[in-house]
């Protein structure tokens, strides 16, 4: 799978961007502040509907503009499919397929597919469990596009169940709503369903990432502590023994609803008396741990970004495993990392099908990566 090209029209900075792309490295080169980024977040965009830079659509519409287009031709064995999207803030986002609308943007998603490592990954190691979370759900829609509709239908359900928990419980009116209270026995099949399909589909592509991900940081910081990754779920002890580990049994989604439905009801007087779910997918994290100690507060700071870029390699070995190799987006990271990951990465990029890299100089990209280059400055992209 590659790229062969990318077109943006009020993206972020740009009025206008139009690159011809071929398989290979393709370096982007200039200085800060010029937009180099801003074309691998359009190209992330299309792969997951979403930045790795900010929460909503809007600091992505150029200023004094209503909406932004992002167009790209991807080839996958020798099939080209043209995607469209129109993001347009605080309105429904559009989006074609070789010029057809489809029913729903997420309806593009599994034509492009993108392993994106940048210094924001830093957070997937210090920041907070929602940084994790957005990490594990990202890669399984990557990985499988329905999961999309499946994340969609759990948040929509959680949202609902929350606003009736508020109602249901005492937090204002100090007596509760009967009526309410049996409603909620209706939600809560819904969360088990909605959040059952959703766990069973993280704890199974946990136990199949474990390994790429401790054998890349073994890769790149062979002398460090050895490395894991652990599915921590809220529902403790009584989660089956085994789910989410390389040699236990696949998660059942079946299994998982009743155990849901059970830690529901336990936990029932404390979610009335705080007015939130307390339970489920929402409330889970993924354990990052070096030796037999956390990452977070524990590693050093190359550890840290040993652990971010192990992540992001484990995710691509995975992918390129089962459905043909994703588009490698590196953005402005060698610089933050030292000679011998630097190396590690290179090696792994100089192999990709098609990766492109940004870059402030020429001298922070490695020789394997010395591919087509552009020269990115005042607005044009010129081939360097």
């Amino acid at each position: 799978m590659y790229l062969r090209h990318l077109q943006v029209t009020d993206f972020r900075s740009w009025p206008q961007a139009d690159l011809a792309l071929e398989p290979g490295p393709t370096v982007l080169v200039g200085q800060n502040g010029r937009g180099k980024t801003n074309l691998l977040e359009a190209i992330g965009y299309i792969a997951t509907l979403g930045s790795h830079r900010v929460a909503t659509d809007a600091p992505l519409v150029r200023h004094g503009c209503e909406r932004a287009l992002i167009r790209v031709a991807v080839v996958n064995e020798d099939r080209e499919l043209t995607v469209e999207l129109e993001i347009t803030p605080g309105k429904a986002n559009r989006a074609r397929v070789n010029r057809g609308a489809v029913g729903k943007p997420r309806d593009v998603l599994g034509i492009l597919r993108t392993v994106l490592f940048s210094p924001e990954d830093l957070a997937l190691v210090r920041g907070d469990p929602g940084e994790r979370r957005r990490f594990m759900d990202e890669l399984l829609v990557l990985r499988a596009p329905r999961y999309a509709g499946v994340r969609a239908d759990y948040e929509k359900v959680l949202k609902q169940r929350n606003a009736l928990l508020k109602t249901a419980g005492k937090r204002r009116t100090g007596r509760e709503d009967p009526y309410a209270l049996s409603t909620l026995d209706v939600w809560d099949d819904h969360l088990s369903v909605a959040g059952a399909a959703l766990l069973a589909a993280r704890l199974n592509l946990i136990a199949d990432l474990a390994p790429y991900a401790a054998s890349a940081y073994m890769g790149v910081a062979p002398d460090s502590r050895p490395a894991k990754i652990a599915y921590k779920s809220s529902l403790g002890e009584a989660m089956p023994e085994g789910y989410g580990t390389p040699d236990g049994p696949r998660a059942d989604q079946a299994v998982l609803k009743e155990v849901l439905v059970e830690a529901l009801k336990r936990s029932r007087n404390l979610e009335l008396e705080r007015g939130v779910s307390m339970v489920g997918p929402h409330r889970d994290e993924l354990d990052l741990i070096l030796g037999e100690a956390p990452a977070k507060g524990y590693a050093s700071h190359g550890e840290s970004w040993s652990f971010a870029l192990a992540l992001r390699l484990g995710s691509y070995e995975l992918l390129r495993g089962e459905a043909g190799e994703p588009v490698l987006l590196l953005d402005d990271v060698f610089a933050e990392l030292d000679r011998r990951r630097r190396a590690r990465l290179a090696e792994v990029a100089a192999g990709a099908e098609q990766v492109l890299v940004t870059a402030a100089v020429d001298e922070d990209v490695p020789a394997e990566l010395a591919g087509h280059r552009f020269l990115v400055a005042d607005g044009e992209i010129n081939r360097g």
